[in-house]
């Protein structure tokens, strides 16, 4: 922790590449703008777009900028028009995606309405877990698929981030859930509840699988375009990989069916259902490691790996 109440700690990169580029730097804390909080972090999420953002720039461009979005922590100040929260106040919450990203740092300013009260019971950690997978599990199974009881529903790499959220989602909606992993993660994903698991390395998904309502596409390329085929007629294929999705589109209105590819967005309602769900059990977020703030670029290290099972946090207070 920094000493100085004007500084604070972040992870900042001033170029692309390999974790390597990732530095603990010293930069003046936000201030809370109009209808924003600034929030002392205390946990803060890793997700693939961070390594993808890290490497290659994607929307936030050339750097220097500081990553993050998922967030945990205490509220520290609020700005003109807030009666939402006050200063002491425990939150989470996603920042808007991409381009309020800075959540890898002490402190973090957002809208207030980012954020959601943390419930007691949650830790931190947990709590900094849950955020944009949640989120982007949420709005692609519920509010674009619109998952009900009794659908048959596709999650690729089912042990993920998003992946495993979006299976215990899928469940919670009374669906039939099939997703695909490594073996070795097998019994991680039928323990989220999974009813069946395929091995993507040595099976056909498509031969094996049939009769989906909805595919969860987290791969693209050519698994997105094989994984249309196990659509049921009028089923849907939602992609987080934007981009390049004129093929898919072509194919999908050969084979009548539906896709669509989205962007995770903050949302105050989504998170607060997200919350329900872990308030009745009937969802956890599995953290697989945490790395102090300074160790930053071991954890994304790890994270480039692609064999992350759930996700890593980052542990600031």
């Amino acid at each position: 922790m920094s000493d100085d109440t004007t500084t604070m700690k972040t992870i900042n990169q001033d170029t692309l590449g390999g974790p390597d580029v990732l530095r603990e730097v010293e930069a003046p804390r936000p201030k809370p703008g109009i209808g924003q909080i600034v929030v002392a972090v205390h946990a803060a999420g890793l997700n693939p777009t961070d390594y993808k953002h890290r490497s290659m720039g994607l929307f936030l461009g050339e750097p220097p900028f500081v990553l993050g979005w998922d967030v945990s922590g205490v509220v520290e100040a609020v700005g003109l028009g807030v009666a939402l929260f006050k200063p002491g106040d425990e939150v989470l919450g996603m920042l808007p995606y991409p381009y309020g990203a800075g959540s890898h740092a002490e402190y973090v300013a957002g809208p207030a309405r980012a954020f959601v009260p943390k419930p007691a019971e949650l830790g931190h950690v947990e709590a900094g877990a849950l955020p944009l997978v949640g989120l982007t599990a949420w709005q692609a199974l519920v509010d674009i698929a619109d998952v009900r009881p009794g659908q048959r529903v596709l999650v690729q790499a089912a042990a993920g981030g998003v992946g495993h959220v979006a299976v215990q989602i899928a469940k919670a909606r009374g669906a039939y859930v099939i997703g695909t992993a490594s073996a070795a993660k097998h019994d991680f994903v039928r323990g989220l509840g999974a009813d069946e698991v395929i091995d993507y390395r040595t099976a056909d998904v498509v031969a094996e699988t049939g009769d989906i309502d909805v595919v969860l596409d987290t791969l693209g390329g050519q698994d997105r375009l094989r994984a249309l085929e196990v659509l049921k007629p009028g089923g849907i294929l939602v992609s987080l990989l934007p981009g390049d999705f004129a093929d898919t589109a072509a194919r999908a209105a050969e084979l009548g069916v539906r896709a669509t590819e989205m962007l995770v967005e903050h949302d105050q309602a989504g998170m607060r259902a997200i919350l329900d769900l872990v308030g009745s059990g009937k969802l956890k977020v599995h953290v697989s490691g945490t790395y102090p703030l300074a160790e930053a670029a071991k954890a994304h290290a790890e994270g480039d790996t692609g064999r992350v099972q759930g996700k890593l946090v980052l542990t600031v207070r």
